[in-house]
């Protein structure tokens, strides 16, 4: 195998010590372009492809539709739902082509229409008595995953009958 690549391997012992510390040190000052921000504005919006993926685990889902559905005096706050669109939208940064101000309520509509396909798709995933449970009693189990997000694995771990290994 050849040679790992070390970090900042470019640098003097001394340089390299110096932007370690800095690397690792929290309140050293974080230097965001213009560009970051847009970007980083994309890759929160990204995080609605998770909805439609079954894969994706319930509470991650509610944590993306608390975000969607945030009060609505949220709205003009950085990083909103709504703030997100009308940055990705509108600036010529943004790593998509310009579509200009986008409806957050039309999106949310739109949103809205697929949730119950999306969130059955991903209940399907579960063993019946999980399914039963989050059928019956939604608002429980997302009280228990606000808790412990882990909380649904951990149940079905707990349930699972520690049989063949190979089944």
């Amino acid at each position: 195998m050849g040679a790992q690549p070390v970090l900042f391997e470019d640098l003097g012992r001394k340089a390299q010590t110096a932007a370690l510390k800095n690397l690792f040190d929290d309140a050293a000052p974080v230097e965001w372009s213009e560009e970051d921000v847009v970007f980083l504005h994309w890759r929160l919006l990204q995080e609605l492809a998770d909805l439609s993926n079954p894969g994706t685990p319930l509470v991650e889902k509610i944590d993306i539709l608390r975000w969607i559905f945030a009060e609505p005096e949220r709205e003009s706050a950085p990083f909103s739902f709504a703030s997100c669109l009308k940055v990705v939208g509108c600036s010529p940064l943004s790593p998509m082509p310009y579509v200009g101000l986008v409806d957050a309520e039309a999106i949310r509509d739109w949103i809205r229409h697929h949730l119950r396909a999306w969130f059955n798709a991903t209940i399907e995933r579960y063993p019946p008595w999980v399914k039963e449970a989050i059928l019956q009693n939604p608002d429980w189990v997302e009280s228990r995953l606000a808790r412990n997000p882990q909380w649904i694995n951990e149940e079905i771990r707990k349930h699972t009958v520690q049989g063949d290994f190979f089944a």
